[in-house]
């Protein structure tokens, strides 16, 4: 079948016939070079009218509607504007601003043009920043105007600065206004990246994960199939721009099913009873939220939301009690379905639309990953209900894995043999649902966020009271994890509710909220290894074994 059938006939499939054609994809010939863009994309929708995108934003109620005839025509004046620039194939774009209609007319232009995307989320600092840009120097910054400053500030080269709106010495977005509406595609192969994103680790600074321009517009069909799209829903995802769920389910997945993406616009916290308004006035048939908003949705106590349209609810990032899921279809007739993927994947395991659906279960591999579960020794665990490091099995030409890590050293630790390691744990049951167990690495995962200790433990060891920390998550009902922090102090310094506040304070000036400690507790000595690594294992150990005690020693401060 040519991959043009194919295409065609997956979006119109059932969810059984779906992961049937995922099972297809790796077999499929090719040909190189390949532009996704000019030879899927715009061939199934590039001269429909119906709308891609509908932009309402929540604190103004602004509203904008772009149609997929007028999709094709922006972003194709946004590729011939920065052509125009002189910037070339394999240029950095990074990307500062909200949901705003722009964050869609870059990402298509840039895949097919072949610039690297750079998402960058509006609440990262500037000591954040600072050190995304020395990894990987931009060729051009496009940002609304509220974080432009914050910008120019972190930048120490000068790439060309693209505003949305108005801002003296930048060029204002609305410029590509003037530009033809074709432009050639570029030609692409595996190798030519797409998109990266920084993502956390335990040890060291975040690590760029590099996406190829061919593996990952294909793999995203997975995405299509967890969530259940079909051509005549409208879409919507609750995740900010800047990070990997944003491209999975607000871009790719409603965009490769040719279906109309709804963009909620909100600033600050989350409000649960405007949103669940927006999502039934807009007339949403599937909605995909992190488990913190699913919990939020039911604090809110107005039950008269009407979401008749509503026909797919999922939900990715941590495990979904049984409870919420529970809670959720008494009161909205929904079932909501967990699913697993990862910055490095698109969706890998899932409870597909029409499944039964197990409280806790992750779901079951879908057939473009080779999903298997393997000891530390590298073997295959086939005995049900055995905890196990979850890996791709025959990883190579893998549709939606990513191509590698910027660094040669953590490749080598995830990449051994013929399996790509998730670097998470999990067994499976003896109906082959898998139930996620936790990270191997001590990331912590607090309200949809994956935080790498390391990050927090280097801003922390800026204040001058701190001689050295060891950060790990501790169990949350809300938030999955909270961040603890334990600090052993520099001589000559109080361990007392105005030092730890001190040390919290220098934290909330480096990171953004969701990687502040939110418990410090100071002490003497932290345990490590012979070599002097920083048992983070152990320390969590102890932790969980006191959980629910809130006040868990003398010296022990919360925020």
């Amino acid at each position: 079948m040519e991959l043009l059938e194919f295409y065609r006939h997956f979006i119109s499939s059932d969810s059984k016939t779906r992961n049937e054609m995922l099972g297809e994809l790796k077999s499929l010939e090719i040909k190189k070079p390949f532009n996704w863009v000019s030879e899927i994309f715009e061939k199934l929708f590039a001269e429909s009218s119906k709308d891609a995108i509908i932009y309402m934003n929540e604190s103004t109620g602004t509203e904008r509607k772009i149609s997929y005839r007028e999709f094709y025509e922006n972003y194709n004046r946004f590729i011939n504007f920065l052509r125009q620039m002189d910037i070339k194939k394999g240029s950095n774009i990074y990307i500062m601003a909200g949901a705003v209609p722009e964050q869609w007319i870059i990402m298509m232009g840039a895949l097919k043009a072949g610039f690297v995307v750079i998402p960058t989320a509006p609440n990262l600092t500037e000591y954040e920043l600072k050190f995304r840009f020395s990894q990987d120097p931009p060729d051009v910054i496009i940002s609304d105007v509220a974080n432009t400053g914050k910008l120019e500030h972190s930048l120490s080269t000068k790439p060309l600065k693209i505003v949305i709106g108005e801002k003296s010495g930048w060029i204002q977005f609305n410029e590509i206004n003037k530009m033809l509406s074709d432009a050639y595609p570029a030609d692409l192969y595996e190798d030519d990246l797409f998109i990266k994103y920084f993502t956390s680790g335990t040890t060291g600074m975040p690590k760029a994960v590099k996406h190829s321009s061919i593996l990952y517009p294909l793999g995203q069909l997975s995405t299509l199939a967890a969530i259940g799209i079909m051509p005549d829903y409208i879409h919507n995802n609750l995740s900010s721009p800047g990070w990997a769920k944003f491209a999975w389910s607000s871009f790719f997945a409603p965009l490769c099913a040719g279906a109309t993406v709804l963009s909620i616009d909100y600033a600050g916290r989350l409000n649960s009873a405007r949103y669940l308004e927006l999502i039934g006035k807009y007339s949403v048939n599937s909605f995909c939220a992190p488990p913190t908003a699913w919990r939020q949705f039911l604090s809110y106590k107005n039950e008269n939301n009407n979401l008749a349209n509503l026909k797919e609810t999922v939900s990715a990032g941590e495990p979904l009690n049984g409870e919420v899921i529970n809670k959720w279809k008494e009161r909205y007739g929904t079932t909501i379905r967990d699913f697993y993927g990862q910055s490095e994947s698109t969706a890998m395991v899932a409870n597909l639309p029409g499944m039964k659906i197990i409280p806790g279960s992750m779901g079951k591999p879908l057939n473009s990953y080779k999903i298997a579960l393997v000891d530390d020794e590298m073997n295959q665990i086939n005995i049900p209900f055995t905890i196990g490091n979850i890996a791709v099995d025959n990883y190579k030409g893998t549709y939606g894995l990513f191509l590698g890590y910027s660094d040669p050293e953590k490749n080598s630790t995830v990449f051994v043999n013929r399996y790509y390691l998730t670097g998470d744990k999990a067994y499976f049951d003896d109906g082959g649902y898998f139930y996620f167990v936790s990270r191997t690495d001590d990331v912590i995962k607090t309200s949809d966020y994956r935080v790498g200790p390391f990050e927090v433990e280097s801003a922390i060891i800026k204040n001058e009271a701190v001689m050295e920390s060891a950060v790990i998550g501790v169990p949350d009902p809300m938030k999955y994890e909270r961040i603890k922090a334990f600090v052993v102090l520099n001589d000559g310094y109080e361990k007392n509710e105005e030092t730890a506040r001190s040390i919290y304070n220098t934290v909330k000036t480096l990171l953004p909220y969701y990687k502040h400690p939110r418990i410090i507790e100071f002490t003497n000595e932290l345990p490590k290894t012979i070599s002097g690594k920083i048992k983070r294992k152990e320390l969590k150990t102890i932790e969980i074994e006191k959980a629910g005690n809130k006040s868990s020693g003398e010296y022990v401060y919360h925020f």
